[in-house]
């Protein structure tokens, strides 16, 4: 009886963890869309590679 329970009670276990890490994620991220770039673009040398 007690293996059984033993055993049910690892089954459980392994089955909880199995649906927690394979679900999908219940996260309600914003909708923010495309983000306009808002930055300075670098220079680039006679090269044309990036001038840091």
């Amino acid at each position: 009886m007690a293996i059984s329970k033993m055993f049910a009670n690892m089954a459980q276990f392994i089955s909880e963890a199995f649906m927690r890490i394979f679900t999908p994620a219940h996260d309600s991220y914003p909708v923010t869309g495309v983000q306009p770039f808002t930055g300075n673009r670098h220079k680039k040398d006679k090269k044309g590679k990036a001038a840091w």
